[in-house]
């Protein structure tokens, strides 16, 4: 979801009286059994839902962006008007309103965020009969990051190396206490989309390449953030964006994408599952189209694959103006109401409509008088959305004490984030120059990302394309900064250009060059060349040619083709690693922390590969190009100590499996190793990856020290889509040969 337009808001005149609120929040009193927090679910929708008016029922299937409420009704900077409200939240029924990256409150703090979102459901509740709240969203996708004061956390791909799901449900929640403490109730997050094209300006909103990595990290982070840990009402996160989205044929954001049924069944859907599993309760719908139909049009995506065969329960909401798409993007729809009526009826429960409430609202009521669209699926609708505002608790909790949002949200967790970047950091590359010497006298910074607090934390930060230039910078630790702090003896010198690196580094004990990429999002964040500009790499050979040693850390939003620049000493990959990331780089350098982090991607050689996967098909080519051919493959990361593993062995029964095996640490110092666990078919009906990740096991280990492992791995993991070209099949396990595949080691076993 984007926005385009920075907008600012100030709260209504009137004061919210937090202190006045009734038990039940100021709701609708009396015996109707909606209002009654003793009765379920389900007999609280019913009774609300047979007291709607057909158009107050569609007011509840459209989302609105919160810049039509305030300034001129059009996003221009303001207060919040009445006549606007009137417009949106009174006329129009509108029953969701959100924030686009960068709609934040003129004073844009955790407090005025919660007084903003009190009056705008105070004012809902005051001028709507029935008094049902709204549900106010926003993008928190890497903490609630839309706030300047607020702890932003790495973004999903550095979360990715750490193949660490506790973790991941820990930030998850941090970031919906610091959501929830300012309004907001709905977070459009985890990305659930896997990494397949490092062109994709998106790329580093992901966990990875790997669909089960992706689907168990995301869920972990699912359930932190639906867990329920204060007096507020609860948040929903959103897994999206349902389906397909990361991989445009091109590379370019919302470009077509071709995917045969095989591979969105196999590779495509299951980190999607494993959050519905995990109870997320939304789904943001793919803004793309698959096979030449628009997914937020496609009822075999959003009826036979999300709902059907994969139980999905919850709300599904469009992307940001994604039905008017269909009719001046995708050219599949004549106009705004045949457009409503194909997406309304092919699944989509609530439009994210940011400009016009009432234009949607009016075309639905016409469609369903005409019989473009029936009362029964707008019933279907509109209980899924009671029931998410039902269970999150706002009937009974609709506001949020603002004096509360300040201490909620600046600085929280900080020392959360600083262990979120060191273990998402890589360590790619040493030839023993890592770690350095706490005892080094000088230290050379230099590169283009050393100290740039923009291309540190990357887009959707303040706003939806990054940090913008007119704006505060959120409180954040540099690498520079971080590197003095971890050498206070030492002298740090902090050369701005190449000629200044190359003149500093005599006498200096290490030169460590800090390369980035320019912040964004979809659309100006692609690119077809993924890869360091010459003049980075240029950077990195002149000071490599003063014959000191030479670290190169990468703050890339995505694996960049390093050309020259991966001759260097060590390189450590420290994607894009948020408000703490530079302390987290200097506890890496330094040794404070013994790396631990993999690669949730395949990092390419060459511009030739950018939808390089571990889990590429076989093929009949058997060049060494045309093979898996990485420059570090998936799972790659080193350490500052050595571990090996051994024993491994195997059991099944009719549904799980069992690897069990021993890990070692064989080196001088305590350290964290990532162990992943792949099972191969020596044959197969249909082509099959080499081998297929099914688990991993996160084990700490003290110098000298070995533990057995086990993981276990439900055999429904290894299921396939059968059948032949068409792949018209379902999926199913074959019967037959496996091989649990753990380091060098194989363990064979057989499915019954």
């Amino acid at each position: 979801m984007f926005s385009r337009k920075r907008a600012g808001l100030g709260v209504l005149g009137v004061a919210v009286l937090f202190a006045s609120l009734t038990p039940a929040g100021g709701l609708a009193a009396g015996k109707e059994i909606y209002v009654d927090a003793r009765a379920s679910t389900e007999r609280r929708v019913e009774d609300l839902l047979r007291r709607m008016t057909l158009e107050e029922k569609i007011g509840q299937m459209v989302q609105i962006r919160v810049g039509k409420l305030h300034g001129d009704c059009n996003n221009a900077n303001g207060p919040l008007v009445e006549s606007c409200l009137k417009a949106v939240l009174s006329d129009a029924h509108t029953g969701s309103i959100l924030s686009g990256g960068g709609d934040a409150p003129v004073d844009n703090t955790p407090r005025a965020w919660a007084e903003m979102n009190n009056a705008i459901q105070r004012y809902a509740l005051e001028h709507n009969r029935l008094k049902i709240p709204i549900i106010y969203g926003a993008d928190g996708v890497h903490g609630h990051n839309n706030v300047i004061s607020a702890t932003m956390f790495p973004h999903q791909i550095g979360l990715g190396a750490t193949w660490n799901p506790a973790l991941q449900e820990q930030i998850g929640v941090s970031a919906s206490k610091a959501l929830r403490a300012t309004g907001v109730f709905w977070n459009f997050a985890p990305v659930s989309d896997i990494a397949r094209d490092t062109r994709w300006g998106r790329y580093y909103e992901t966990y990875g390449e790997d669909p089960f990595l992706a689907g168990q990290l995301a869920a972990a982070n699912v359930r932190g953030q639906q867990s329920h840990v204060d007096d507020t009402a609860q948040l929903t996160a959103t897994a999206k964006h349902f389906a397909g989205y990361s991989a445009p044929e091109n590379g370019h954001d919302r470009s077509p994408a071709q995917i045969p049924i095989r591979q969105l069944q196999d590779v495509v859907l299951p980190s999607f599952q494993a959050q519905f599993d995990a109870g997320v309760r939304t789904v943001m719908i793919n803004s793309g189209s698959i096979n030449g139909v628009p997914v937020h049009a496609s009822k075999y995506m959003l009826q036979k694959q999300l709902r059907e065969r994969m139980g999905f329960k919850g709300v599904a909401v469009s992307d940001w103006q994604d039905m008017k798409y269909l009719v001046d993007r995708h050219k599949v729809a004549p106009d705004y109401k045949t457009a409503i009526a194909m997406s309304v009826n092919a699944g989509v429960d609530m439009a994210m409509e940011p400009s016009n409430a009432a234009e949607f609202t009016s075309l639905l009521l016409a469609n369903v008088r005409d019989g473009s669209v029936s009362r029964g699926r707008i019933d279907q609708a509109v209980r899924r959305v009671l029931k998410l505002k039902f269970d999150l608790g706002l009937f009974e909790k609709p506001y949020v004490d603002p004096a509360k949002a300040d201490g909620a949200v600046v600085g929280a967790d900080r020392a959360l984030a600083r262990q979120a970047a060191a273990e998402g950091t890589v360590l790619l590359k040493n030839d023993g120059v890592l770690p350095l010497p706490t005892s080094a006298k000088k230290i050379v910074v230099t590169g283009e990302t050393a100290d740039d607090v923009r291309r540190q934390l990357g887009g959707w930060t303040v706003e939806w394309q990054g940090v913008p230039d007119d704006s505060p910078l959120p409180p954040t630790a540099t690498v520079l900064t971080g590197v003095r702090e971890a050498v206070p003896g030492a002298s740090v010198v902090h050369a701005a250009s190449p000629a200044a690196a190359v003149a500093e580094a005599a006498g200096a004990d290490a030169v460590v060059v800090v390369l980035g990429e320019k912040p964004g999002a979809e659309g100006p964040a692609d690119t077809e060349n993924p890869a360091l500009t010459a003049e980075q790499q240029a950077w990195v050979d002149a000071v490599q040619a003063t014959g000191r040693p030479v670290v190169v850390v990468l703050l890339t939003a995505r694996p960049q083709v390093l050309g020259g620049a991966a001759d260097a000493n060590a390189l450590l990959a420290g994607w894009l690693p948020g408000s703490e990331g530079g302390r987290a780089i200097a506890d890496v350098l330094f040794g404070a922390v013994n790396p631990s982090g993999r690669l949730p991607v395949s990092w390419p050689r060459t511009l030739g590969d950018p939808t390089l996967t571990y889990d590429q098909l076989p093929g009949a080519n058997t060049s060494a190009s045309a093979k898996y051919d990485p420059l570090y493959p998936f799972g790659h990361g080193l350490s500052y100590t050595s571990f090996t593993t051994s024993g491994t062995s195997v059991s099944v029964d009719r549904s799980t499996g069992v690897v069990k095996f021993t890990v070692a640490n064989t080196g001088g110092r305590a350290g964290t190793v990532v162990v992943p666990v792949h099972v191969r078919q020596p044959a197969s009906p249909v082509l099959t990856p080499d081998q297929r990740l099914v688990g991993w096991a996160r084990v700490e280990l003290a110098a000298g020290q070995s533990k057995q492992v086990e993981v276990s791995f439900k055999l429904a993991q290894l299921a396939l889509t059968v059948g032949d070209v068409d792949g018209d099949g379902r999926r199913e396990v074959a019967r037959g040969a496996y091989e649990a595949v753990v380091g060098a080691e194989k363990a064979a076993f057989t499915v019954r």
